[in-house]
């Protein structure tokens, strides 16, 4: 492959990283404006905050089945067109059913990208896996983090939700445009039949339930705050424009944790006192919403945003646990299809009991909770064995 090509590679997988996160979390900055628009309750809202952890569970299943039927760039192709088309169609909705209704292809095709990314790394970057990982991850979460700023000044420039939401699909659109060009050298991944290391095979394996468990409530703890915090923040007294740039602090604070976690856990130092360490965020972050959420909320944030550095820890704990490719890419599905669906259940619980309660003291307590199991299986995959031994024994 050519420089030129190899270049226009990474310009395309830089863009569609930006757009993987949009359509999932710039809604929570302006969900009481929408919900006061459409009428929407707060089981709706919580289901609408859930839809994001069951699609990418979902179709992110399906997505190496696309990649090898269509080929992984024509994929990626679609995933970003039917995202635009999906968020246009939001942004026009007139009723909670059919903003739910268009709010499904959008994340259909973030999840499918999302999925099949990685193995976009593998074909076109096989010697720089860690570096092409770390490129995309940056993206990724500047992406999230703009989503979560620029939604309410957008809103608040065209004078409507609709406006802020509804930019995120031009942004979309325009990330579209490499991969037209990309769609002609089309790459199909191997075929997941020839492999001797299947997802369904690692059902044996206890490693591979330890991590499905831990990127499952670590993806819980993430969601539920990326669907939640600017309402919490809302309701503490904080103005809409206050609570949005609350949450882009949780999530700006990824950006230079992507970059260094992976670095320090791959040398296989201390992982243990990493995990440790984000779960003691987490527990600092929780509990300073809960005592006095008004005090402090820049630190509570970014405590909160600490915490989810778990994620970027869970995947570098992916690689190292896999002696082969075909076990690393084994061991992502299998962590990720099953952990999605435990990570459904946060940001739906969260708005359940908030309306159950006509607060957050016991949504926040339930995920101050979830700490320990996360602590706990993480310990657990920390130490050094591999999902290839355990299938050899059993």
């Amino acid at each position: 492959m050519s420089g030129r090509h190899r270049a226009f590679v990474v310009i395309g997988m830089v863009v569609l990283a930006l757009n993987l996160r949009p359509a999932a979390v710039s809604v929570g900055p302006v969900l009481d404006e929408i919900r006061g628009d459409l009428g929407m309750g707060s089981t709706t809202a919580g289901l609408l905050t859930t839809l994001p952890v069951l699609c990418f569970a979902g179709f992110g299943y399906v997505a190496p089945w696309l990649g090898r039927r269509l080929g992984i760039h024509r994929v990626m192709l679609a995933a970003l067109l039917v995202t635009g088309l999906g968020l246009a169609a939001r942004a026009d909705a007139r009723s909670p059913q059919v903003f739910l209704v268009a709010t499904l292809p959008a994340l259909a095709g973030m999840a499918s990208a999302n999925v099949l990314l990685p193995s976009l790394v593998k074909l076109h970057f096989p010697d720089r896996i860690g570096t092409m990982t770390a490129v995309y991850s940056t993206a990724l979460a500047i992406g999230l983090t703009a989503a979560s700023v620029l939604t309410v000044p957008l809103s608040e420039a065209t004078g409507s939700w609709r406006g802020g939401i509804g930019a995120w699909a031009v942004v979309a659109f325009v990330a579209a445009v490499p991969w037209l060009g990309l769609v002609g050298h089309d790459v199909k991944p191997p075929d997941e039949h020839s492999a001797t290391i299947t997802t369904r095979a690692l059902a044996r394996s206890p490693l591979a339930w330890t991590m499905a468990l831990l990127f499952g409530i670590q993806s819980l703890q993430a969601y539920a705050v990326f669907g939640w915090l600017p309402q919490i923040f809302r309701d503490a007294g904080f103005s809409h424009g206050a609570a949005g740039l609350f949450l882009g602090v949780t999530t700006a604070t990824s950006i230079p944790i992507s970059l260094v976690l992976p670095g320090i856990t791959a040398r296989g130092r201390h992982q243990g006192r990493i995990i440790l360490a984000l779960c003691a965020a987490y527990v600092a972050g929780y509990t300073g919403l809960i005592v006095n959420p008004a005090t402090l909320p820049w630190l509570w944030a970014l405590l909160i945003g600490i915490g989810t550095g778990t994620f970027p820890l869970v995947l570098t704990l992916i690689g190292l646990r896999a002696r082969t490719s075909e076990g690393t890419a084994a061991l992502s599905g299998f962590a990720q299809s099953i952990g999605y669906l435990i990570a459904g259940i946060g940001p739906f619980m969260m708005g359940a009991l908030n309306g159950a309660t006509g607060g957050w003291t016991v949504p926040l307590l339930v995920l101050l909770v979830l700490v320990v199991p996360q602590g706990v299986t993480g310990l657990m995959v920390a130490r050094e064995r591999y999902v290839e031994d355990e299938l050899v024994a059993a």
